[in-house]
């Protein structure tokens, strides 16, 4: 469906923000939390939405080549990021919130996906508040289950499946039906499960078998 970019670029920048402002208020052990992105720490989750914004895709690509994988390349950037202060990663946060990234091919609709479920990863086992405003979470599910959801959703996925938002008044796909809030549905099609209990539907047993669930 057809999206606002000046709105998307909002959105993306007060996540950058809220995820700044977040892991600032977090003490060391609450900064080790495991975070719902697999190997992953909550500040290291912080970390890698500075990475992909401060070392831009020339740098990703460069490392994808040297270490043969692109999930490696960002593991590695992560982590290096990782190594900083955690003010050191707020600040960078902060000063990058407002840059602009439209990928070739992917759109603006890819930093979208890939902060929003990010802030998921931290908030959700922090059990923070994660209310993501439905109509960017469906942006967001647009770029999920369109041609190029390349990194975020486990392949074969939703193979015979029907999303419905709930809140939005939206369906995704065909097939036997998933239904629930849009942000769970956001979370789960990514390999997310802790939101799985906030959907239901004659589709979701089979989305729980490929999920290993």
């Amino acid at each position: 469906m057809p999206f606002d970019r000046e709105l998307v670029f909002a959105t993306v920048a007060d996540h950058r923000r809220l995820i700044a402002n977040t892991l600032e208020d977090l003490d060391d052990d609450r900064l080790a939390t495991p975070s719902l992105c697999a190997g992953w720490d909550v500040e290291t989750v912080g970390a890698h939405v500075l990475s992909t914004v401060a070392d831009g895709l020339p740098v990703f690509l460069a490392s994808a080549v040297r270490r043969g994988s692109l999930a490696r390349a960002i593991d590695e950037l992560a982590c290096r990021r990782a190594q900083s202060t955690t003010a050191e990663i707020v600040s960078g946060l902060r000063a990058v919130a407002d840059r602009r990234i439209s990928p070739p091919l992917f759109g603006p609709l890819d930093p979208l996906a890939d902060v929003l479920v990010h802030y998921g990863d931290i908030a959700i086992p922090l059990g923070l508040p994660f209310e993501p405003d439905p109509h960017s979470a469906a942006s967001a599910l647009d770029f999920l289950t369109g041609p190029w959801p390349f990194g975020f959703v486990p392949l074969g996925l939703l193979r015979g499946i029907r999303l419905r938002g709930l809140d939005i008044g939206r369906t995704w796909g065909n097939g036997a039906e998933v239904r629930g809030p849009v942000a769970a549905l956001m979370m789960t099609v990514c390999g997310r499960t802790a939101l799985l209990d906030d959907l239901d539907g004659p589709g979701l047993p089979l989305l729980r078998r490929r999920l290993r669930i």
